[in-house]
């Protein structure tokens, strides 16, 4: 057992010092995936988040790049044990929802199949083993809740980012050879996406593609980074859609931090927000920590659900790939403390992989919105505390 941790250990450092060593040869592995006028959120060459970038660019635990990269790779870092697999009992889905009815289906991590309006929609689709490079990364631990041989026709594909946990090429290149689905991302993706073969139509923040008559999508900010490499760094953006329906609106949050905070309201003016698929995972990396710069924690997606004014919300971007230290079962744990101390009990949709969910008519739910001071009070119990 030693000898394997051993060659385990020597892997790990052989793979940090070929990443460090890209990191002085930008001009090999840098890549332009945008070019276009200046905003408020792009300087002409990099992409940025008009609310500071601080809290993204900051390693989420002590010992810089070298140290975190190897404890990501080992593990030998005293996190706590997940599961090498957990059961999933996957579905087949209906072909087609018709009319307003609304069914969502959590396939794992970021990827959700939601289908109404005769519309099949699929949010950042990963099928890898390993949400990596060269079959490097986190392997894993939950099969898809929908085998992809066992998906209805893809119409609409939604890619928040770049990163390798939500932009998944050789997925897109099976979909788009099958289904020869509209892919809408933001900014500089489409040159990531387009590398297999598949064209994208990307969006800046606040631009809108119409699907059909009453049906649009509408590309909206949140709070990230993107990077395939070590150095293309925040080349192309990142993003949260709203799909604007006749019977309330889609939001998908994509992978996020909390930011400033106002990006919820700014997609809630486009309309009722009837289904909000939010992330609740990867946001623990030093002991008792709520949530990190780049992703949001159970207690900020609770005051997100509340910011949008939505009627249902799916949490989702845990239980799949192990990307951060807490244990596995903890999001969904400190989701249910945290809807407990607002005042949206319930409204989380307790969704296990592959189950089918029909969504309720938008539902309007009164003005609720709990202050980071009154949430880490509530939260501050022995049952809160003991969660690793």
């Amino acid at each position: 057992m030693k000898a394997v941790r051993l060659i385990a250990k020597t892997v790990a450092l052989l793979l940090i010092l070929i990443g460090l060593a890209a990191t002085i040869v930008p001009h090999y592995l840098d890549r332009i995936y945008y070019e276009g006028p200046e905003s408020g959120h792009y300087d002409g060459e990099h992409f940025f988040n008009p609310d500071g970038d601080a809290d993204t660019l900051r390693m989420p635990r002590r010992g810089g790049r070298r140290g975190f990269l190897w404890s990501q790779l080992t593990g030998d870092d005293g996190r706590p044990d997940w599961p090498d697999t957990v059961r999933v009992d996957a579905s087949r889905p209906a072909a087609r929802v018709m009319g307003d009815a609304m069914v969502a289906t959590w396939i794992g991590h970021a990827t959700v199949l939601v289908q109404t309006q005769g519309l099949n929609i699929l949010t950042d689709p990963i099928y890898a083993e390993r949400a990596g490079p060269f079959g490097i990364g986190p392997g894993r631990v939950a099969r898809p809740g929908v085998a992809f041989d066992d998906l209805p026709k893809i119409d609409l594909v939604l890619i928040s980012h770049n990163h390798y946990d939500h932009l998944d090429q050789a997925t897109l290149k099976k979909l788009w050879r099958r289904d020869r689905p509209l892919v809408v991302t933001s900014l500089g993706n489409d040159s990531v996406i387009g590398q297999v073969g598949v064209p994208a139509t990307a969006l800046d923040w606040g631009r809108e593609r119409a699907i059909r008559p009453g049906v649009s999508v509408v590309v909206t900010r949140n709070h990230h980074w993107g990077s395939r490499w070590f150095a293309d760094r925040n080349r192309a953006l990142w993003s949260s859609f709203v799909v604007k329906l006749p019977g309330g609106n889609i939001f998908f949050a994509g992978d996020t931090g909390m930011g400033d905070g106002r990006w919820p309201e700014e997609a809630a003016k486009l309309g009722p927000v009837r289904l909000a698929l939010l992330p609740i995972g990867a946001f623990r990396f030093v002991p008792g920590q709520m949530a990190a710069g780049s992703h949001i924690g159970p207690p900020q997606a609770v005051q997100i659900f509340e910011r949008l004014g939505a009627s249902t919300a799916i949490p989702i971007h845990w239980g799949t790939f192990r990307l951060s230290y807490e244990a596995y079962d903890t999001p969904p744990k400190l989701l249910g403390a945290a809807m407990r101390c607002s005042g949206v009990p319930g409204r989380f949709a307790a969704v296990r992989l592959g189950e089918p969910i029909e969504v309720a008519p938008f539902r309007a739910a009164g003005a609720v919105r709990t202050s980071d001071a009154a949430m880490r009070t509530c939260l501050d119990t022995p049952q809160v505390r003991a969660l690793r």
